[in-house]
């Protein structure tokens, strides 16, 4: 029993002694880590505060600034391990590390993948929060960008939440990049119309709504086919406009307008008609319309 004590005893004064010869080591350690708390508060901040003038989602931001004091702390570890002679701890901690990031990277791939793509994203001056977009068969104004997914808001007002890593492996269309839209309309008049008298109404019709001169450009206007029942024709204006809502209102106040102008010149827009031929009988020619009201 009295040697056992004894051993203990030995044991307790050696740690005193290796206390006493390291508590240099210990106490210097001891700051830098004080240091390395203070500088990672504060480094977080500043970080914060400068990525914030440049992205305004605030799960972004929060990362980087986080990503940046981790930075900071894992090099106070690295320098307090190396005061403290434990070098060889450190290859441990770091071989130990290297092992979890690499199996933890894998069963998150698509987690971070997203995490990734959302920081892209955020960075990227060609789309931001309040644009209008098109990509991956939806179209809205972008309303966040976050650490893993990207939301959108379609003009019925429905919500459209997609993974960033789609917006990032896919194209888009931003109608916000420019503060010009074409508008495109396709229409139909009678065989038997004036065409010449057709163009001119047409362009008139619409430069009287949408003031090409005041955005350096021409209405365009070409006939493109002779139709089953109508010589069809295409028209093409420009108009000031950052969304596709607004290009829609556009089209649709085109539409209206140029429909008073050819019924005022009564100019017919002819529907689809049908043929019906019988034997021994006279061709009979009716509307589609008709015929569908008939058959119903």
């Amino acid at each position: 029993m009295t040697e056992k004590i004894q051993q203990i005893v030995d044991k307790v004064s050696n740690w005193g002694e290796i206390l006493i010869l390291n508590a240099p080591n210990i106490f210097l350690a001891i700051l830098v880590m004080i240091a390395t708390y203070f500088s990672s508060k504060f480094v977080y901040n500043i970080v914060l505060k400068l990525i914030y003038k440049r992205i305004q989602q605030t799960s972004i931001t929060r990362l980087i600034a986080r990503f940046s004091s981790v930075v900071i702390v894992a090099t106070g570890l690295f320098l307090t391990l190396s005061v403290l002679n434990l070098s060889g701890t450190l290859k441990t901690i770091l071989s130990a590390a290297g092992i979890s990031g690499l199996v933890i990277g894998l069963a998150l791939q698509g987690t971070l993948s997203n995490t990734i793509s959302g920081i892209i994203l955020s960075f990227r001056k060609n789309i931001k929060i309040g644009n209008w977009i098109e990509t991956n068969g939806y179209t809205g104004e972008v309303v966040d960008i976050n650490t893993n997914y990207f939301v959108m808001k379609e003009a019925d007002n429905n919500i459209v939440v997609l993974p960033n890593k789609s917006i990032i492996e896919n194209p888009f269309k931003n109608y916000s990049l420019t503060s010009k839209m074409r508008v495109t309309i396709h229409c139909g008049i009678s065989y038997n119309s004036d065409l010449e008298l057709v163009e001119s109404l047409t362009k008139h019709t619409i430069d009287n709504n949408f003031n090409q001169d005041s955005l350096n450009t021409e209405v365009e206007f070409y006939y493109t086919e002779f139709g089953d029942s109508s010589i069809n024709f295409m028209t093409r204006f420009w108009i000031d406009a950052t969304s596709g809502l607004q290009k829609l209102k556009a089209k649709s106040k085109a539409i209206i307008e140029i429909k008073k102008a050819f019924a005022k010149a009564n100019i017919d827009i002819p529907f689809p008609i049908r043929t019906l031929q019988f034997d021994n009988t006279p061709t009979l020619t009716i509307s589609k319309r008709h015929a569908e009201a008939e058959l119903n």
